[in-house]
């Protein structure tokens, strides 16, 4: 299955200055085809009432929504996409949604890049590929040289973690198949514009790396 965007916007409320709703509108105004709902820490009926917003929000956009880590909840909303932490869940989340649903796998080496492979994922974010405040303690960083390794494995990777407009293009070059976005996004004042940063940064022509 292809990607639905080389560029992955992860939500964490947390980082907001705003209500998560507006910061996810303004992200898709600036051009953001594919949204990460990952905030797990919510109540059952809060995170399905933020869901279903979300999903209403990305069918104006025509963008893919991804469910964090419960693919019930993704059938319940009606999103055929679920990114999973645990490899595990994978066949079971497969089996509920269906061949042609999008799941994800969050990996931090290569050798769960290959288990997520061998699993059924359809792809992996890979992190951290550079330090990043979003998330401290999840080092060390990998390095876009880990990116250029994990090629070989044959399943698209999304390079996660210290991802800015200016880092974008060298994942790429590196093999990376798209990049995920969060702290940058999320707290920025203008997510709109730090996503079109992003796009213009992404259609850069790719040098060799």
């Amino acid at each position: 299955m292809s990607l639905p965007d080389r560029l992955l916007v992860v939500t964490d409320r947390h980082q907001a200055p705003r209500d998560l709703i507006d910061v996810v509108a303004a992200a898709l105004a600036g051009g953001a085809r594919w949204i990460w709902f990952r905030d797990r820490d919510l109540a059952a009926g809060e995170r399905r009432d933020i869901a279903r917003r979300l999903r209403d929000l990305t069918r104006i956009y025509d963008a893919v929504l991804t469910i964090g880590g419960d693919a019930g909840l993704a059938v319940e909303v009606g999103t055929p996409a679920v990114h999973l932490s645990s490899i595990d869940d994978i066949g079971a989340a497969r089996a509920l949604l269906g061949a042609d649903a999008l799941i994800g796998f969050s990996a931090h080496n290569e050798a769960e890049v290959q288990a997520a492979k061998a699993a059924g994922a359809d792809y992996a974010t890979l992190s951290p590929i550079f330090l990043t405040a979003s998330k401290p303690g999840y080092g060390p960083a990998l390095g876009t040289a880990t990116l250029q390794r994990v090629r070989a494995i044959g399943l698209p990777v999304i390079a996660l973690g210290g991802i800015t407009s200016d880092r974008a293009p060298a994942c790429l070059a590196a093999g990376a198949a798209g990049v995920a976005v969060m702290g940058d996004v999320m707290r920025a004042e203008d997510p709109e514009a730090v996503v079109l940063r992003f796009r213009a940064a992404l259609d850069r022509p790719l040098t060799a790396s």
